[in-house]
């Protein structure tokens, strides 16, 4: 009888070999075509022939067997049988549907949930449902501290109910901002939460056509009737004039980014509501002391106004970029604040709480804005929304620093009025 290698060639060339190996590395080959083995000779055995592979074969195959076994991957059923519900409660558990099932039962499909560790199956999941569980979000430009803010709350917001989100960035270009949408329909976004450039009704008009459920955030987009959260932006304008006047102030400007027709609802509000605020407390309203350009022009706005033959002791920076820009050209021109230029500005920006001194801010609710974004996005996906658009308004809350100088009396310095 020839050696292991010879018939382990044998095995090899001919096809009709079944080769097993057992457990201590050899095994035995059976002819499946007829019920026996080809010998040297070239005659068939009945009998099995047993062989001897290598020791590192052998390493091998023994190395293989101890291999662990894949987990077992629970379905919805395990999930159902153990807890001891139906499968539509589970689900209804999935999709967070809450309201339909008692809490003891929802702490019991919890808990099995977390023991078997069980993961949704999400393609199954949306082919079944006909979603894809993915917002888009778009945005008029990111480098504001209220884009960055409600981002963030919604990301956490859809990811804490089981959605995705994707993120584009208009940068105040309205072209960006309708290849972007088309982009994120061709994904298959369930919906849109945007922060509009303002300036293009026409797109936003064929989503209601199409039925695509979008909410508006921070701003209106004019001729389009839609769900829509933003700051109360005339309150936050007539609470900044309101401690500048307190404070002892009447010679108050105001900076912002472009005004005009390509004005966003933000801009032409806090105007509009500083104007009313100014007539309420019996000030004018001084033309000179307004000033609208694009933020790399802010600084050379407030040096205009500086050469005047009676500056403005005040001022209100319209967001939070103009208040950047207002403290480098402060900076520049060597204005002291607060003793020379009192300052507050609309948006909670991070630096202002850094700044020396601290400076007295407006701020917009990002967070509970953000929630709410995904509230009413939901809603209109899952066809909970069937009420006419509603605009939510949010209050400004004001953060006083120690930019506001106390002018009621001659030689006082800034001051705290927590």
């Amino acid at each position: 009888m020839s050696d292991g290698k010879e018939w382990r060639g044998n095995a090899k060339r001919w096809t009709g070999f079944d080769c097993r190996i057992g457990p201590s590395g050899g095994g035995r080959c059976l002819n499946k075509r007829k019920r026996g083995v080809r010998s040297r000779n070239g005659s068939f055995s009945k009998y099995p022939v047993y062989f001897t592979l290598n020791k590192d074969a052998a390493k091998a195959a023994s190395e293989r067997r101890r291999e662990p076994k894949p987990m077992k991957k629970w379905t919805i059923d395990d999930v159902a049988k153990k807890a001891g519900v139906s499968k539509s409660t589970v689900s209804q558990y999935l999709n967070q549907r809450y309201e339909y099932m008692s809490e003891a039962t929802r702490k019991r499909i919890a808990e099995v949930v977390d023991e078997l560790d069980y993961k949704p199956n999400g393609i199954a999941r949306s082919l079944k449902q006909n979603r894809t569980h993915t917002i888009g979000i778009l945005v008029a430009d990111i480098r504001y501290t209220l884009s960055i803010e409600c981002i963030r709350a919604i990301e956490r917001e859809l990811q804490r109910r089981g959605n995705q989100v994707m993120i584009c960035n208009a940068d105040e270009n309205p072209d960006n901002e309708s290849r972007y949408i088309e982009t994120l329909l061709a994904r298959k976004v369930d919906g849109l939460i945007v922060f509009p450039t303002g300036h293009r009704h026409g797109t936003y008009k064929r989503l209601l056509e199409w039925k695509i459920p979008f909410v508006f955030l921070d701003r209106l987009v004019e001729g389009v009737s839609a769900h829509s959260l933003l700051l109360d932006n005339e309150l936050a304008a007539k609470i900044a004039v309101d401690e500048l006047v307190g404070m002892g102030h009447s010679r108050i400007g105001m900076l912002s980014l472009p005004q005009g027709s390509q004005a966003i609802t933000p801009r032409k509000e806090r105007l509009s509501g500083f104007k009313r605020a100014m007539e309420e407390a019996g000030l004018p309203v001084r033309e000179a002391y307004l000033g609208s350009a694009p933020k790399e022009e802010i600084g050379a706005e407030l040096e205009r106004m500086f050469s005047l033959p009676e500056p403005p002791t005040a001022m209100l920076a319209s967001n939070d970029l103009v208040l950047a820009e207002i403290l480098k050209a402060a900076n520049r021109l060597k204005l002291a604040i607060p003793e020379e230029l009192s300052l507050i500005g609309i948006d909670e920006a991070d630096f202002a709480a850094i700044y020396n001194p601290t400076i007295t801010t407006i701020r917009q609710p990002a967070n509970e804005m953000g929630t709410q974004a995904v509230k009413t996005i939901l809603a209109s996906i899952e066809g909970a929304d069937v009420g006419v658009p509603i605009t939510y308004r949010f209050p400004p809350e004001l953060i006083r620093g120690r930019s506001v100088k106390d002018r009621r009396m001659d030689g006082s310095l800034s001051i705290d009025r927590d």
